[in-house]
Formats: structure tokens, C-alpha cells, sequence
């Protein structure tokens, strides 16, 4: 098993609601195996709960800069990755393969992998999550493009 790069990853904020939740346990165990550390914002049962509330103060936690990466997993990743787009200094990439967790990270610098339970075989969120985890981003053109995204407003 390839591990996550720990000198690069200080703790990983997790966060789902009810349609991500078995995913997000299989999460955790995946990190305490890759020895990464990691703090759950919740949901803690599989109970329905409104996905922007627990996204919230997860990309909050990002935002603030307490922590530098989040994993963030609803039924398809995207009402997850909407709501922590909406704070400031936040990255949140919704992908469905390897390949679009490695760009996220690569390309745009994201900082919270959104995915959806209901989308992605788990053996592929792993991959995913590895990806993000150990790929470091472009400092060339990308970079760049990054630094425009901050200073756009809302139009």
C-alpha cells in the first residue's frame, strides 16, 4: 500500500452527511492505515441531515486555515463541494475518477476532494483520495490561475 505523504498533510478535515457516511467511516480507517491524521465534522450517524450544514463548518475549519485539506462525501460530491466553494480560500473539487482527483490537485490546487457514495466504487475513492493526497500542485501557469480565482468577487 503506497502512504500518504505525511510531512505534506498536517490533519484532513472530514465531513458528509447522511448519503456519505459509510464512505466517510471507510474514510477514516483508510487515513489511520495511511497514517494521516484527521478530524470528523460530522455526521456521526446515518440519520438525514441537510448536507450545507455539515459542509459548512468543515469548510469553515478550511478557511480559517486550522486545516489545510478536506475529504467531503454526500451522495454525488457536488451539494458538498457547492457549499465549501462559497467560503474564502476554499478549493473544493467533485470528482468521479483518479484522474480528476490527481488534476484537482495538480492543476487547481484544491484543497477539500468532494465524491459521491452513491458514484464511486469504494476501491476508486481510495484511489482518489490517495491522489489528493500525495500530489503535489503545479507552481508554473497553474499557480497562476489559482491566484486569479482569489481575487475574483461575485459579479
Amino acid at each position: 500500500m503506497v502512504r500518504a505523504a505525511r510531512n505534506r498533510i498536517a490533519r484532513v478535515a472530514l465531513a458528509s452527511d447522511h448519503a456519505g457516511f459509510a464512505y466517510k467511516e471507510k474514510t477514516k480507517r483508510f487515513l489511520i492505515e495511511l497514517g494521516v491524521p484527521w478530524k470528523d465534522f460530522g455526521t456521526h450517524t446515518p440519520e438525514p441531515v441537510d448536507y450545507p450544514d455539515v459542509a459548512h463548518v468543515a469548510a469553515m475549519a478550511i478557511s480559517s486555515g486550522e486545516f489545510k485539506r478536506g475529504i467531503f462525501i454526500c451522495g454525488s460530491g457536488i451539494g458538498m463541494s457547492i457549499v465549501a466553494n462559497k467560503h474564502i480560500g476554499v478549493r473544493a473539487a467533485a470528482c468521479e475518477s483518479p484522474a480528476a482527483a490527481e488534476l484537482s490537485r495538480l492543476h487547481n490546487d484544491a484543497n477539500v476532494l468532494c465524491f459521491g457514495e452513491r458514484l464511486v466504487s469504494w476501491p476508486r475513492a481510495k484511489k482518489m483520495i490517495l491522489l489528493f493526497l500525495n500530489t503535489k500542485a503545479d507552481s508554473g501557469r497553474h499557480a497562476r490561475r489559482v491566484r486569479k480565482i482569489h481575487t475574483l468577487t461575485s459579479c
